[in-house]
């Protein structure tokens, strides 16, 4: 067996007024529950050191990139990756990222045992809209404040595994999961902040918001014989409520473990990689059952065409 024990490092409420500092004290909270629970690595949520400020709508560009980091790891997030060299944790986490040639992204980063960036990704799958909407009980605003992600949907081995980050709506797209899947992935992380309900469908509420995203890890699991470990950012952020339902998915789409609060929670489970092993050579052998000749629509266009 292949086994890493994993830890879903759900966080509750960040307050618009919370500093940087006060957050990373409660994730190196978590990481401690982690270490004593034996976990090789903890998955953090999107956005994991702010509050979920896409809500918010600004024309101030200075305002807007003070949510952002220019560097990763910097001195206010520096003690996580000190956490993860002494004790032996990877961690993985989201942040608002702003490179040197003034880009933006919304970013993931994943970590090997010794605390060294091994990974890192950049959101595609932007959600929301650009401009203030009144007709929304709340504003989503990512794509006025993010460039789609650039770097595709890579892979890395980590800890004897092949490893894939994803973030928040990419996890309602199955081209990411199969993408990864063509890399042969055996685990894919992936945080979200995910309002409890839909800014333009009242009706939607949580309820049906926690199945719907339980059903597309749970079936980017199976259709790609991967474990999916999805975590969440939760409670209700300046007035604002977030969804948790943090789950570990295993590879044949079961929920291994699910958080039950709204709050910081630590999930854990022991996942072996090997449990890949069987979909991907059998029902999702992708060699001898693919026909990607039929599959030519899927690159060459986006919206509906109808016939």
């Amino acid at each position: 067996m292949r086994e890493i024990v994993i830890g879903g490092a759900q966080l509750g409420a960040i307050q618009k007024s919370d500093s940087r500092e006060s957050v990373v004290q409660r994730m190196l909270a978590l990481l401690e529950q982690a270490r004593q629970q034996g976990c090789e690595l903890v998955v953090f949520p999107e956005l994991a050191l702010t509050t979920f400020f896409p809500r918010w709508y600004m024309e101030d560009q200075h305002e807007v990139d003070s949510w952002f980091e220019r560097e990763m790891p910097n001195d206010v997030t520096r003690p996580l990756f000190d956490f993860s060299r002494e004790h032996g944790i990877a961690i993985t986490f989201g942040y608002a990222e702003l490179t040197p040639e003034g880009r933006h992204f919304n970013t993931s980063i994943m970590t090997d045992r010794q605390g060294n960036i091994v990974g890192k990704y950049r959101k595609v799958h932007l959600p929301g809209h650009v401009e203030y909407d009144p007709h929304r009980d709340f504003q989503h605003l990512e794509k006025r404040y993010f460039e789609p992600g650039d770097l595709g949907f890579p892979t890395w081995e980590n800890q004897g595994a092949i490893m894939g980050m994803c973030i928040c709506n990419d996890r309602r797209w199955p081209e990411t999961y199969r993408v990864m899947g063509l890399q042969g992935v055996e685990l894919v992380t992936l945080g979200y902040n995910t309002p409890s309900v839909n800014s333009l469908e009242r009706d939607e509420g949580e309820t049906k918001r926690l199945f719907h995203s339980e059903l597309c890890m749970q079936a980017g699991a199976y259709q790609n014989a991967t474990w999916v470990v999805g975590v969440a950012k939760a409670g209700v952020e300046d007035g604002f409520p977030l969804m948790g339902g943090s789950v570990i998915v295993d590879p044949n789409g079961f929920v291994m473990a699910r958080a039950s609060g709204q709050g910081d929670e630590l999930i854990s489970h022991r996942c072996d990689m090997d449990l890949c092993q069987f979909g991907k050579t059998t029902i999702f052998d992708f060699a001898r059952h693919r026909r990607i000749e039929h599959y030519g629509i899927i690159t060459r266009q986006t919206g509906v065409e109808r016939p």
